[in-house]
Parts: C-alpha cells; sequence; structure tokens
C-alpha cells in the first residue's frame, strides 16, 4: 500500500512475529516518517513481546532529508531489539556499506542484497 509519494509499505502479522516489507524511493523526508512509523508502532502494539523481520527495497531509494536520516537513526535505536532480521535489497555500493553499518547496531541480523528474490529467500 503506498502511504507517501515516496514509500509504500505492507504489514503482515505472522504467528507472533510482524513481516514488515517497505519500498523506498526517491529522497525520503521527515513527512515520510510522521507517517510510517506509527503505522509500524500501531502493528507492533498489537503483538504481545513482537518481533519483526523487515524486508527493504531500496532499488530506487537516493537517500534522506537530514531530518528524516535523524528519524531512520532514532526509529533504529528505539527498536533495535524488536528486529530478527532487516533484509535490504539496493543497487549501489554505498548502500551495501550502510547496511553493514548498520549491522554493528542492530540485535538480529541485517543483510544486504542486490537480488530482491535472494533477499525473500533469506527473510523467510
Amino acid at each position: 500500500m503506498q502511504i507517501t509519494e515516496n514509500m509504500a509499505i505492507e504489514i503482515t502479522p505472522n504467528n507472533g512475529v510482524l513481516d514488515v516489507t517497505l519500498k523506498a524511493s526517491g529522497k525520503l523526508t521527515h513527512a515520510d516518517y510522521s507517517v510510517m512509523v506509527p503505522m509500524i508502532e500501531q502493528a507492533m502494539q498489537s503483538i504481545p513481546n513482537v518481533k519483526v523481520n523487515m524486508l527493504l527495497d531500496a532499488t530506487e531509494f537516493e537517500g534522506w532529508e537530514l531530518e528524516a536520516a535523524w528519524d531512520d537513526f532514532k526509529f533504529g535505536m528505539e527498536y533495535k531489539d524488536t528486529f530478527l532480521k532487516i533484509a535490504i535489497v539496493g543497487t549501489k555500493k554505498w548502500q551495501e556499506y550502510l547496511s553493514k553499518m548498520g549491522d554493528w547496531f542492530m540485535h538480529g541480523e541485517v543483510k544486504f542484497f542486490y537480488d530482491l528474490n535472494e533477499a525473500k529467500g533469506w527473510i523467510n
């Protein structure tokens, strides 16, 4: 479901785990996070002791505005213990490097892929 001009999201409960598929395109803004974060938080609150698997399609992603980058960092730090797996699919080396840096902060696994089907196979 398209939630902003730059973001589409699908949230599916799956046996106590929340499966989140997110497609980011263009440059993300604070307004994008103002819509996305409450949606994910509301879904997480519906499952006791929830864990999350996230598939991020960043193949059309160009980066963040400064405030949006801060929003992304805050969200990641607040929920770093909640994520089991984060699969990031992209097309650029800088995306791969950022994924590796993100793995340092998350308690779950973060893995970068250049192929969407490989990412889907890994996350499932």
